[in-house]
């Protein structure tokens, strides 16, 4: 199957609802440390405990030539997001040590290779040429394993992938040549993830300096059974055997787990086989390196030019052999180490839930309450919900989401007291506080209802004052109040959001837990009216706990509903994915595919698709049958991809992501602010767009024209028309849910116009809401006429 057949690769990969983030990049570098900086998407990451993989640089600045170096960079960094990871390249670049460099760095990094101004770094250098950089000689260098697990250990990465680690070289009990890769290993705690080491060193004192330096070694099974060897490097074997056998990435995440948690210092190596495919025979490879040694001795190389000579000397008398091997096995090593790195942070996030769990039953355990009789229906000392049934009359589009109080605290500085526009920490501001009617689903029905489309809008509120000035702006609207239930134990939900003097959202607390306690009564308060509704759609969001959201999802799809859903944000996107027997539902997929549409952020799409590569959806024969009928090209497919959409969204994995979920949701539009829309649809047999000469540029691949169910990928970015000047900008509020109600609107129509018009319709009304103090501005009424 080809890269881009997707099969079982996986993506990352991460602004949560059109709230606008900071230019990515490196953090700029405080006075505390001007020689370090690391990016905002990889303190974010560490931050988060997203998995992440370090990447070493000297492979392209003194190992392959330009642009070749751009290009496996490139690679490199697209196989770790391919499967789930976040990169983060690490060098040397105008003197200051970088950790996750931007693609342009990285380009600008290799094109310094060969110059006398790049260094190879290790540990020893670093110090020296940060120095002089702190002098204004802004030098470039390639770090080493030694260098890069020195400032992967400081950013806080764990996992660090690499081709070859250096080793004892032969006869080196008397020269004392020991790379400084293995001290490094004997007092950093990074995992460093290779193929053994280079074949021409002395393995067997190799692994007994890493066994003196307290280094735990591992080699990957790789199916193999019973005791296994150490790899070396361009071939599988080296006669000698590894100290400990790892069968698969699950072990090795557990290992760096256990160090981690008894405070060892010492780093760990896990040795990865070259494929068969790319293994050079042991008895070719072991007179090679004799004849390269040799030369190497004739020609006086030794001490740190004995490496590099060897090295092509090999290349020339395997007649680039090696070459093709060495991509094959570092690409293969990033795998590896990408995967072990996800099942790190899956294994800190199990352990971390269950620690939590074990916490809160210690405190909240009490006997009587284990004794006390609970009604089916209502919970201990729960007052049951306040429901007046009501027969709905026949509506278009039912949505069932949140109704909320939203305060927005814009922060207004003193003049002349402090040029911050960003509110001070731990302690109060002067702001402008504004009250609004808010929640996913009050946007998204408000919407619809300004598009004079019929709407009925089901939710719940506490018997508090926020649920009575709730339940009062929503009927002065002029939304029904039928679907509305009235929970009097329960707190109304609630958004704050803090912004800085630009508006910007600097802070923001949710509180939904009403929708997360419904799912007891779903049945009784909200099934009438569904019923009774019959939808042609039905829009859920994700702030209902997962049991209730699927519910919704199986009764709209009993009603022939089709289902749209709005991800919310990216803790509670992957809650349609949670795989639980209670809700005896399960996800279909084409042509019984369950939800019709989704409108994610970048972020919620990584999330939606993390959750469902963790569940297992997949693992589904079902999926895999519709991913095969694709017919995606095994040649030229970054190219297509990058051509419907542009080499960023294809570097972070988002037309990737949304090809794996398209089974499950064959319209997927991903909200990407200023870059727009990126539209990825499931096409019909018949559909006109395939055998239109307007459409065949973002036709990513046609089924087998005798298939019953599939036409072909569609993909298209739509960028924005008008861009929002931020001084224009009043709130962020409620623009993402305002596109996916115009959407909803358009398509509820009994002739719909084509979803591409209606996708640049809904940016028009996301920009009219950005301008409004409102989370759904009223001057969407002036775009009914369009759909």
């Amino acid at each position: 199957m080809s890269a881009l057949r997707l099969g079982r690769l996986s993506q990352a990969c991460v602004p949560i609802r059109y709230h606008r983030r900071p230019r990515a990049g490196f953090a700029t570098h405080t006075p505390k440390n001007p020689s370090l900086q690391v990016s905002e998407e990889i303190q974010e990451a560490i931050h988060t405990k997203k998995p992440v993989v370090a990447l070493e640089t000297t492979i392209y600045t003194h190992g392959f030539p330009y642009p070749q170096n751009v290009a496996l960079a490139s690679r490199l960094e697209s196989v770790v997001r391919l499967n789930s990871g976040i990169p983060a390249t690490i060098g040397v670049l105008n003197g200051v040590a970088r950790v996750g460099l931007t693609a342009e760095e990285l380009i600008e990094l290799a094109a310094s290779a060969g110059k006398p101004t790049t260094r190879k770094i290790s540990r020893r250098d670093l110090g020296y040429i940060c120095g002089l950089g702190v002098t204004g000689r802004k030098l470039n260098g390639g770090t080493t394993i030694a260098g890069t697990m020195v400032l992967a250990h400081l950013a806080g990465i764990r996992v660090f992938a690499t081709g070859g680690l250096g080793g004892v070289h032969r006869g080196g009990e008397n020269s004392m040549d020991i790379s400084a890769d293995l001290t490094e290993l004997g007092r950093t705690p990074v995992a460093v993830i290779s193929s053994g080491c280079k074949s021409f060193l002395d393995i067997p004192r190799t692994l007994e300096y890493l066994e003196t330096q307290g280094v735990g070694v591992g080699t990957f099974a790789d199916g193999r059974q019973g005791k296994v060897e150490f790899p070396a490097f361009w071939t599988r074997e080296s006669g000698v055997q590894s100290p400990t056998v790892i069968h698969d990435e699950q072990e090795a995440a557990a290992v760096i787990f256990a160090q981690s948690s008894l405070g060892l210092a010492s780093g760990l190596l896990f040795a990865n086989p070259i494929s068969s495919q790319h293994s050079i025979p042991k008895t070719q490879m072991d007179a090679i390196i004799a004849q390269a040694i040799l030369d190497a001795e004739t020609s006086g190389s030794i001490g740190s030019d004995n490496t590099p000579f060897v090295l092509a000397r090999i290349r020339e008398l395997t007649g680039g052999q090696t070459t093709t091997a060495n991509r094959a096995l570092v690409e293969s090593n990033v795998i590896r180490g990408t995967k072990i790195a996800c099942e790190l942070a899956k294994l800190e996030a199990d352990v971390g839930e269950r620690l939590d769990r074990k916490r809160s039953y210690s405190i909240n355990k009490s006997p009587s309450a284990e004794k006390t009789n609970q009604s089916p229906t209502t919970s201990v000392g729960q007052t049951p919900s306040r429901i007046s049934p009501v027969s709905l009359p026949h509506t278009d589009v039912f949505v069932a989401g949140s109704l909320a109080i939203d305060l927005s605290c814009d922060f207004m500085p003193r003049k002349g007291a402090n040029s911050s526009i960003t509110p001070l920490m731990y302690t109060s501001n002067p702001a402008t506080i504004s009250q609004g009617l808010g929640g996913v689903g009050q946007n998204i029905a408000s919407t619809i209802q300004y598009l004079d489309t019929s709407v009925q809008l089901c939710s719940a509120t506490g018997n508090d004052a926020a649920g009575t000035v709730a339940r009062s702006m929503l009927a002065a609207k002029g939304l029904s109040l039928s679907g509305i239930v009235e929970k009097p134990s329960a707190r109304t939900a609630q958004y704050v959001a803090v912004n800085d003097a630009q508006r910007d959202l600097v802070l923001a607390m949710a509180d939904m837990t009403i929708l997360e306690e419904c799912h007891s009564e779903v049945d009784t308060l909200w099934k009438a009216s569904l019923e009774g509704c019959k939808p042609k759609w039905l829009v859920v969001d994700a702030n209902w706990d997962s049991l209730t959201l699927q519910w919704w999802i199986k009764h709209g799809k009993a009603m022939n509903a089709k289902i749209a859903f709005e991800p919310v944000s990216v803790p509670k996107a992957g809650r349609i994915f949670v795989s639980d027997p209670a809700a005896d539902f399960e996800l279909g997929v084409l042509p019984g595919h369950t939800v019709s549409l989704a409108t994610p952020n970048k972020l919620e799409l990584a999330s939606m698709h993390t959750a469902a590569r963790e569940a297992g959806f997949f693992e589904r024969n079902d999926w895999w049958q519709v991913i095969d009928a694709m017919g995606l090209s095994a040649s030229g497919s970054r190219d297509k991809l990058v051509s419907v959409t542009d080499p960023g969204l294809v570097d972070d994995g988002i037309p990737q992501q949304s090809i794996q979920l398209l089974p499950f949701v064959p319209t997927i539009l991903t909200k990407l602010g200023e870059k727009g829309v990126l539209m990825t649809q499931m096409l019909k047999p018949g559909d006109a767009r395939l055998t239109s000469s307007a459409n065949s540029k973002y036709i990513l691949s046609r089924a087998d024209a005798n298939h019953r169910t599939l036409g072909g990928v569609y993909m298209r970015l739509l960028p924005p028309t008008e861009k929002v000047p931020a001084t224009d900008i009043v709130s962020v509020n409620g623009a993402g849910d305002t596109f996916l109600g115009i959407i909803i609107a358009g398509l509820a129509k009994a002739d719909p116009q084509p979803l591409v018009d209606l996708i640049q319709i809904a940016q028009q009304g996301s920009r009219m809401t950005l301008r409004s103090k409102e989370t759904v501005s009223a001057d969407m009424k002036m775009l009914k006429d369009l759909l």
